[in-house]
């Protein structure tokens, strides 16, 4: 059994207590109102805007799963970070502005403002999926990494760190996540830099630039399909998150909005090189020469050592045991930094969304200021309690977790884009959208969680599984589907090739009567309408 690392326990508890205190003091900053809450008046400047979406996507699933994949597979396959970093400056250019100059409060406004509270409702199952899972995902790495290289108990880990987000999240609503992301960003990019030294340095640590084929990897003809599909995922399915757009509709006009996403895209780019060079020095490292490894008892002389460790613990087995002391309380802070900066704003964001587009918009649409912000309280506990408990009772919390991403980018990326740009997107289009994208994705199956394709896509087979990239073609079919069925049922129903009794989801009665009753409409759209409107007169 590992020692207990107590300054890395000490260097936890530090940069927690003083996250928890910016975040008590940028409440103070808080007033009242829902806008308030969510969005923080709408008043986050260009550099704030900057540090708290950088700090956001580069969380403790970035900053860990790179070095993990780097050390595993090498980095051919370490995607997220120039992956997400693209889709921040895809999300910039092509929706930030746009979104911020209508002054929509969530990302799902304007599927509501189009298609109706309902099918709103309906989007935002996968977003929210998407938001907890992400949030257990990385407690659970958290509590997993606390285990292991401190000897601490995993449940009170996990607790504790999510008790202290909830605390600072409630009283500061997103003032607090916005000013906490501040020194989180701060302590990883310092935390991370200041470790890479002194672990290449190591003696157990041979040259990273020898033989470097070992660290970077080796992509088959095989492998393709998949990294390609990957790739893509991370590049549009990390546009349509709530906690990107919440940061862009918070910023104080729509081109700060774009600037913000523009230069936290560069940033993304490079936060996780001391991950990457982490990842490297694990993979040249000889644990047998460092105080993890414990010999055998026994003549051992002929005998050849080997050392096993679970490779998601790659980044905190480098900085306990490759970095001196000092060193090693500032780094594995900075892990816990990472990890917090990235739990409290899910938390932020999936309540938002519940309390304005669920409770308000549906339930109680004169619900007060006052009220929405209890609800975003009530919902930030129970989000925080539900991720919680995910991270501690499931163990597949990060496959999980990559099935609802792959429902993020087949799902919402077509609806976001249709919603946005196209102005015959209907509900029915959406809805068919929806379910067709939902079936071909879940008909791939699911290795990570045992769950089985009933359909089989070309080159499939029993030990590789999909070899086809199907979730982009899968997001290519949702998107052409609400595309055909929008536009065909538009016709039919305006040239009333289809009765409009039939419209049971009411997207053409209304608007028929308005055109027809202002005379705006063309002369073969709507006739039966404009003819009984005629003969009323």
């Amino acid at each position: 059994m590992a020692e207990v690392n107590i300054p890395g326990i000490v260097g936890i508890v530090v940069f927690y207590l003083l996250i928890l205190a910016v975040g008590i003091w940028a409440s103070r900053r808080r007033k009242a109102g829902e806008e308030e809450a969510m969005l923080a008046g709408r008043s986050i400047g260009t550099y704030v805007g900057i540090f708290t979406l950088t700090a956001t996507w580069v969380g403790g699933g970035f900053i860990n799963g790179t070095a993990e994949v780097v050390y595993s597979e090498g980095l051919a396959f370490a995607q997220a970070p120039w992956g997400y970093a693209l889709s921040l400056g895809l999300g910039g250019l092509a929706f930030a502005k746009i979104m911020r100059q209508r002054e929509y409060f969530t990302m799902l406004d304007p599927f509501q403002e189009k298609y109706g509270p309902r099918m709103g409702g309906l989007l935002f199952i996968p977003a929210l999926l998407g938001e907890i899972f992400w949030s257990a995902a990385i407690l659970a790495a958290l509590g997993a990494t606390v285990s292991v290289v401190m000897n601490l108990d995993r449940v009170t880990s996990v607790i504790v760190s999510a008790c202290i987000s909830v605390f600072y999240t409630l009283i500061g609503g997103f003032y607090s996540v916005v000013f906490t992301d501040i020194i989180q960003l701060i302590c990883i990019f310092v935390g991370l830099w200041i470790s890479v030294p002194f672990a290449m340095t190591h003696p157990a640590v041979s040259s990273i630039s020898v033989d470097s084929k070992e660290w970077v990897g080796d992509l088959s003809v095989k492998q393709l399909g998949p990294w390609m599909d990957y790739a893509l995922l991370l590049m549009f399915g990390g546009i349509p998150w709530q906690v990107y757009f919440q940061r862009a509709l918070a910023c104080k006009t729509p081109r700060k909005a774009q600037i913000v996403s523009f230069v936290a895209s560069l940033c993304c780019l490079l936060m996780p090189i001391p991950a990457v060079l982490i990842g490297a020095v694990g993979v040249k490292t000889d644990w047998t020469k460092t105080s993890f490894y414990t010999p055998p008892e026994g003549n051992v002389t002929n005998q050849t050592a080997t050392v096993t460790f679970d490779k998601a613990m790659i980044l905190p087995m480098v900085l306990q045991y490759l970095t001196p002391t000092p060193v090693s309380f500032v780094g594995l802070g900075a892990v816990a930094a990472a990890v917090m900066s990235s739990t409290d704003s899910s938390f932020v964001s999936a309540s938002s969304m519940f309390s304005h587009n669920i409770y308000k918009l549906i339930f109680r649409q004169n619900a007060s200021d006052r009220e929405v912000v209890w609800v975003i309280r009530i919902a930030i506990f129970g989000v925080a309690v539900l991720a919680t408990s995910l991270s501690l009772l499931v163990n597949s919390i990060y496959s999980l977790f990559a099935l609802c991403s792959d429902l993020v980018y087949v799902i919402l990326f077509p609806q976001l884009c249709c919603v946005i740009y196209l102005p015959g997107a209907n509900t029915y289009g959406s809805f068919m959208g929806y379910i067709l994208g939902l079936i071909l994705r879940v008909g791939g199956g699911e290795k990570n969680i045992g769950l089985k394709p009933f359909i089989k896509y070309p080159y499939y087979n029993e030990t590789d599984g999909q070899l086809f990239p199907f979730r982009t073609l899968a997001m290519i079919v949702s998107f052409t589907t609400i595309v055909v069925v929008s536009y065909s049922l538009k016709y039919l129903f305006e040239k009333e090739m289809i009765p409009l009794k039939y419209d049971f989801l009411h997207c053409f009665k209304k608007y028929a009567l308005e055109k027809s009753a202002t005379g705006k409409n063309n002369k073969t759209d709507f006739p039966m309408v404009k003819k009984e409107l005629s003969e009323k007169e």
